[in-house]
């Protein structure tokens, strides 16, 4: 595991179009289908990190808040399965299933939404508003494993929160930290 920032793609980017396999229906889920009619969270995640298993329950809070506000969220995960198959998408579906995600968690075989997006590291989230057009990238919050700083979604919140009140969402933003993407080797 190394240590990773997000790359904070450029604020403003459109939304990158996708259309992947959620590993828990075995359906092809694109961007149009997963996105909210308020926002759209689009998170970089997988199984074996342990900053993404640090927030894991916060995850599912803060899709569980914002879903019945109009706000769409889906999980990508575009590890190498091969070199990782703990992020393999028979366990994704495991994983899915045993925190009770309430969005798709789609698998990046091929990584290209991953490097169309810019992520970095796990766990990686992108907001983007009614427009697609991304307003919010960074931290969850500035709870990372054993800082003692509790969970609350607080930076991710307060930009859900800005967009649901039409209000702007503050540039001041805070990179993520966590587990690089495990890129495939070239061939």
């Amino acid at each position: 595991m190394a240590l990773t920032p997000s790359s904070m793609l450029p604020l403003g980017t459109k939304a990158p179009a996708f259309s992947l396999p959620d590993t828990v229906t075995g359906t092809a889920v694109s961007l149009d289908a997963a996105k909210g009619n308020a926002a759209t969270v689009v998170m970089f995640i997988c199984n074996h990190c342990p900053y993404v298993k640090h927030v894991n329950a916060e995850l599912v809070r803060v899709a569980n808040d914002y879903r019945k506000r109009g706000v769409g969220f889906v999980a990508i995960s575009s590890n190498d399965a091969k070199n990782y198959p703990e992020d393999a998408p028979e366990k994704m579906k495991e994983n899915a299933r045993a925190n009770a995600y309430p969005f798709p968690y789609l698998y990046d075989e091929s990584q290209a939404v991953a490097k169309s997006y810019q992520a970095a590291c796990t766990p990686d989230f992108f907001v983007f508003d009614r427009a697609m057009h991304l307003v919010y990238r960074g931290r969850l919050d500035e709870s990372t494993p054993g800082n003692g700083k509790p969970l609350t979604g607080a930076d991710l919140r307060m930009a859900l929160e800005a967009l649901l009140n039409d209000k702007p969402v503050s540039p001041d933003q805070s990179p993520s930290m966590g587990c690089n993407i495990k890129w495939r080797k070239a061939a």
